[in-house]
């Protein structure tokens, strides 16, 4: 008889041999309280049939199967995440990923084990985030609803956060796949750039800051990046071959490569290689930075911008539009779209593609192609003129 009561103390047990389908007979036993049941003849029964049916199914002749690996919770898992992160990305792409945890993921989904973000939680999250009012306030609960709420693209880049996190649990073998993620449609951003005249006039407005005048006009004819322009050296720029090379980019103050990963060439127009010879000072290695030398921070470059634009009747704008100017007058002036990209350090020619319809000339002169009659193939069909 395989379940009885242990004649030593009483308690229910059972004992009983068993054949594998491989053929092999194997030995188990157990009491029912190990299991969870009662220690009564009917929670024996229970506990044997059990046993039998997990042995014959995996294999494993213990009484219990060993117990699972906990799964972390999406914020027991944040810092794991964040050092593979460290190990792989620049410090903006760290930055972006800690703060969209920080503001949008941890909020909802930080206490979810790992394991439990499913499809389902992924479109609520989505749904949430939706709704979501763009800033972190607090509103009465009879106040307004606010108008700005979070774009598609910035659900997105949570979204991207997200899969990546459970990619590289999945990578560890803490969870065993990944659900699907749904991405938003997203459309094109606009941008703004002036155009040649306001160009013209925002350097002549300038002037009375002849530093500031320097590093807006090399920003309108270089393109770069605030963080590149910040991170500008002298040893970088060849005043005499008029060429910028681009090997740096300043991101909250720390220094790292250009966005891209890699250098990149400008060529300078000669105003600029004029204008930055005549900026030339010996404060420190740096091309633009305050009178002890020390890099200058964003917020010290907005309202120099600012006045600018103001004494020249403009419009407030960004630094960054200052980078829009600069391709969206190299392609209206009939520049290529494949040397404006590499001016640009854009990674994928898409990224340039934005700029493409500033040049419809192209399209009609492309077009004006076939009435050419002096062609090849039109004097291959007789077309060809006398």
């Amino acid at each position: 008889m395989s379940v009885r009561r242990d004649t030593r103390n009483g308690r229910w047990l059972y004992r009983k041999q068993i054949r594998l389908e491989d053929g092999r007979r194997v030995r188990i036993f157990g009491v029912p309280t190990t299991s969870g049941l009662p220690d009564t003849k009917a929670g024996a029964d229970q506990a044997e049939r059990d046993h039998i049916a997990r042995v014959l199914r995996t294999g494993d002749t213990r009484q219990t199967p060993p117990k699972p690996k906990e799964v972390p919770t999406v914020r027991e898992f944040e810092e794991t995440f964040m050092e593979v992160s460290r190990l792989r990305n620049k410090q903006s792409t760290i930055d972006a990923k800690g703060w969209m945890l920080k503001h949008h993921l941890l909020p909802r989904l930080g206490e979810l084990r790992l394991d439990q973000v499913t499809y389902a939680v992924i479109e609520d999250l989505k749904i949430a985030l939706a709704k979501k009012p763009i800033g972190n306030a607090e509103r009465r609960k009879d106040a307004p609803e606010p108008e700005r709420k979070l774009s598609p693209k910035t659900i997105n880049n949570c979204l991207t956060v997200l899969r990546r996190m459970l990619v590289v649990a999945r990578k560890r073998g803490i969870i065993s796949s990944v659900p699907e993620v749904e991405w938003l449609k997203t459309t094109r951003p606009e941008f703004d750039f002036l155009d040649f005249e306001e160009g013209e006039r925002l350097v002549k407005a300038a002037a009375p800051e002849p530093e500031w005048r320097a590093m807006i006009l090399t920003a309108l004819r270089t393109g770069m990046r605030m963080g590149e322009l910040l991170a500008l050296r002298w040893q970088d720029v060849d005043l005499i071959a008029g060429r910028i090379t681009l090997r740096q980019n300043a991101v909250n103050g720390k220094i790292g490569t250009p966005k891209s990963g890699k250098p990149r060439e400008i060529a300078l127009s000669e105003e600029a290689r004029l204008t930055l010879k005549g900026h030339r000072h010996l404060k420190g290695p740096l091309v633009f930075c305050d009178e002890g030398g020390r890099m200058l921070t964003k917020g010290e470059l907005r309202h120099p911008l600012l006045r600018a634009c103001k004494r020249a009747g403009l419009r407030e704008i960004g630094w960054h539009v200052l980078r829009h100017t600069f391709a969206s007058h190299l392609v209206m002036r009939g520049a290529p779209i494949v040397a404006v990209q590499d001016l640009m350090g854009h990674s994928t020619i898409q990224m340039t593609m934005r700029y493409a319809h500033l040049a419809p000339h192209v399209t009609r002169e492309a077009v004006q192609l076939l009435d050419r009659r002096d062609s090849p193939a039109a004097a291959a069909a007789g077309l060809g003129g006398k």
